[in-house]
């Protein structure tokens, strides 16, 4: 592959705000180098896997990934040919339903691995050799952020499958990892007001559910300075609350006793102990962690039995962002890109962080870990902001508006470039095998 011009570093690698050819072929390179690196321990057998509805067959998701960006950057916008005449065929994920996935005639591995390279190659050529536009921006930066995305979701297919936590570059201890004598408690106040919920036109890059920052009044609400740990998740267990139906909406209840679900996804007992499965390890509970791998439905439930509600996504960007004289803040902490003391991204610590941990990332009011760590459910049904126009690649939010709840924040296997205040992710309320988990606020302030 060609060699960027210059050595990037690690802001300009985490920053959503570089647009120079250098930097932009280096997130090219990462992310592809990444997404071969999380697969390249699985044998030919674990690259397909089982026919689930919540995953796909590894081996065609990262060729998936590769064709998306050869379709967006090397085809709509350089117009060049494709490079394998059969990629639309095996790839296109709107074409292509789910559970036809595992049937198609994929490449070998070898193959595969090659056509990803050879991708990437040649958009790495295309940067050192054409002029940049915006399109050729929008699009090199769309098909990362695509990647990345799909590179949580090897991680949290790994997790579904028992597979062993994969041996990568980017896994190491951390400055932020340190952690503190306790854990922050209690409510942060916040008063509310007239707010601009979203993304602002000068963004330099926003997905389509962020468009476009809109006033929104925000009343006074207390929320909590961390997520909800799994201390506080195993109290609601041993009060019964998946035993108490009162606790549970009737949507909730029935998905409850569809399932047969008694305690989180990946919990068990081992004599008096509770343990839980991180990808192929069972492990004592971390009590100070934030509670991962639970869906809307869980959380709601929590917060019935906690006396306190799930954020609005309006609170949780008030709270994460800000409103003051100078205006939003991009991350929690200010504009300067995310650090390994600041936030748990990048698949850093290989799983969630201690929520003592951090507090470099810290709002300052004291909100702690809003970025990076777990995914946190909101109150909200995942729909259009007003004036919503769909962009280039339409079936990424449209198509589930009304039907998803939304997520904020991103969790340890979310890459830093993509972090911001202003990103939304969704999710079906009934999805616990994904790194979700939720903070709290107080029912009546």
């Amino acid at each position: 592959m060609p060699n960027s011009p210059r050595v990037i570093t690690d802001s300009e690698l985490t920053s959503d705000r570089a647009n120079t050819p250098g930097i932009l072929a280096a997130w090219v390179q990462d992310a592809r180098k990444q997404s071969l690196q999380l697969l390249a321990d699985l044998d030919d057998q674990q690259l397909i896997g089982p026919k689930l509805p919540t995953i796909n067959p590894l081996l065609w998701e990262v060729g998936h990934a590769a064709w998306f960006q050869e379709h967006w950057v090397l085809q709509h916008v350089a117009g060049q040919p494709p490079i394998r005449h059969d990629a639309d065929d095996l790839y296109d994920s709107i074409a292509i339903e789910h559970a036809v996935r595992w049937d198609l005639p994929l490449p070998p591995r070898e193959d595969m691995f090659g056509y990803c390279r050879q991708v990437c190659e040649n958009v790495l050529a295309l940067l050192e050799t054409t002029p940049l536009t915006e399109d050729l921006i929008y699009f090199v930066k769309l098909s990362v952020f695509h990647e990345d995305m799909h590179a949580e979701s090897f991680l949290y297919t790994r997790q579904t499958l028992a597979y062993p936590e994969p041996d990568c570059e980017a896994v190491k201890a951390t400055t932020g990892s340190v952690v503190g004598e306790s854990t922050p408690t209690g409510d942060i106040e916040y008063p509310g007001g007239e707010f601009r919920l979203g993304a602002e036109r000068n963004a330099a890059f926003a997905f389509d559910n962020e468009k476009w920052a809109h006033p929104v009044s925000v009343q006074p609400f207390a929320m909590a300075r961390t997520a909800v740990t799994m201390r506080q998740y195993a109290d609601f267990v041993d009060d019964g609350g998946y035993r108490r139906a009162e606790l549970w909406s009737d949507e909730g209840w029935q998905w409850r006793t569809s399932v047969d679900a008694q305690h989180p996804l990946y919990w068990k007992r081992e004599g008096d102990c509770r343990v839980f499965r991180h990808f192929d390890q069972w492990l004592p509970l971390h009590d100070d962690h934030a509670m991962i791998h639970v869906n809307w439905y869980e959380a709601n439930a929590f917060c019935r039995w906690a006396g306190r509600r799930l954020p609005s996504e309006a609170e949780w960007e008030f709270a994460a962002a800000g409103n003051g004289a100078s205006g939003k803040r991009h991350y929690p902490w200010g504009d300067d890109p995310p650090k390994e003391e600041s936030a748990n991204f990048d698949w850093q610590l290989m799983g969630t962080a201690d929520s003592r941990a951090h507090s470099a990332g810290d709002t300052p009011q004291g909100c702690r870990q809003l970025l990076g760590n777990v995914w946190e459910w909101t109150s909200c049904t995942f729909g259009p902001y007003p004036g919503f126009v769909a962009d280039p690649y339409k079936e990424y939010s449209q198509s589930c508006f009304g039907i998803r709840n939304a997520l904020r924040g991103g969790c340890w296997a979310t890459r830093g470039r993509m972090m911001r205040n202003t990103w939304r992710n969704y999710y079906q309320p009934d999805r616990r095998d994904v790194f979700a988990g939720f903070r709290t606020c107080a029912r009546n302030f």
